[in-house]
């Protein structure tokens, strides 16, 4: 089988040396009632949050309080657990001396860019966007504060910009980490679990950047290797459930990247597809546990974590963050989910780790 080289980066490594260890809706979230009311409530909270930040904590060691904003674009278990490993490292380092002002989008990117302007406005520190759409929205709203990524997939496509080495960082006042996974490993688990394939599904929002870059790279390998492949977009959640009932007409399996608007939304696509007995494979763990069968695993905790130590060299030490490296995990486990192997009646070779 032809493979293209694992993607290279900046190991993770030294951004974890001190750390433990440890992909447009959501269906986990309730949605906001109206775009204009979400807005007008996460312009509220950073209000309150400019006037909290007014003063240090109680017990505060330094006379100025760090300031910073966090918007996440959606709730689900991937993102959370990012935002939460990132949080820890913060106030492990800082304790009260650091304010954080977290704030969710609910999914929609114009309430990412009022979260953030919000940020900026109040002259925040530092910014961590949470996912690609609030990564983008950060981007264009200022050049002076450090911004860092985290769950973000490909920062070359993310941010636009071409023949994009992440090895040296951005060039601009943006660094983060990827939640990539390496891609020729993951078509690898499509052929393991399903070796007499021939048509394979992928599905994904086609609002979502990164997922576009995703499905582009497993279409390669999988002309590398014979294997023919139908694309199926949606544009939110609206549409999945036609978009789905497609895309399971016709295939022997189905691919799925990380997509935030898809993590949010597994249950409506388990409900279709795994009782036509069609296994996916998809691209992050907390997917594979709400309704696929297997991926290729990294930790999200430990990716928000490295992200945290990444905002500790910059606002402690110094760090340039357009030069900062991207990060990118090291660390990988095939999962597979046991339930949807036990539902669709597949074997799963002994190198998968079992999910309950």
């Amino acid at each position: 089988m032809k493979k293209m080289t694992k993607l290279t980066a900046v190991s993770m490594a030294a951004v974890l040396a001190a750390a433990s260890l440890t992909a447009c809706g959501s269906s986990t979230t309730p949605a906001a009632s109206s775009a204009a009311e979400t807005k007008a409530e996460a312009a509220g909270a950073t209000e309150a949050a400019k006037e909290e930040s007014a003063a240090p904590a109680d017990g505060a060691a330094s006379d100025k309080q760090l300031k910073v904003g966090i918007c996440q674009l959606v709730q689900h278990s991937a993102l959370d657990a990012a935002t939460k490993g990132f949080i820890d490292v913060l106030k492990e380092e800082y304790g009260d001396n650091v304010f954080i002002d977290e704030q969710n989008a609910q999914g929609d990117s114009a309430t990412c860019t009022t979260i953030i302007n919000g940020f900026v406005s109040n002259e925040y520190d530092l910014i961590l966007a949470n996912a690609t759409p609030a990564l983008q929205s950060a981007m264009n709203a200022t050049q002076d504060i450090p911004i860092l990524g985290t769950s973000v997939t490909d920062y070359g496509t993310a941010l636009a910009m071409d023949n994009f080495d992440a090895s040296k960082g951005t060039g601009i006042n943006i660094s983060g980490t990827s939640d990539l996974a390496p891609l020729d490993q993951q078509e690898d688990m499509i052929l393991e679990l399903v070796p007499d394939v021939k048509n394979v599904s992928i599905l994904y929002c086609s609002a979502e950047a990164n997922s576009q870059y995703q499905a582009s790279q497993i279409e390669k390998y999988l002309e590398e290797d014979g294997i023919a492949y139908k694309e199926f977009t949606f544009s939110d959640s609206n549409d999945l459930q036609s978009v789905v009932q497609s895309a399971v007409a016709d295939c022997d399996a189905m691919y799925i990247p990380t997509d935030n608007t898809a993590a949010s939304n597994m249950t409506v696509i388990n409900n279709i597809v795994q009782p036509a007995g069609i296994p996916i494979i998809c691209g992050e763990e907390n997917m594979m546990k709400s309704g696929a069968l297997a991926t290729l695993s990294i930790s999200y905790e430990d990716l928000g974590r490295a992200t945290g130590k990444q905002a500790i060299e910059i606002l402690s030490n110094g760090a340039d963050v357009s030069t900062m490296p991207i990060a990118y995990a090291e660390a990988t486990t095939k999962e597979y989910n046991k339930a949807y192997a036990d539902a669709i009646g597949i074997t799963i070779p002994d190198s998968y780790t079992a999910v309950e």
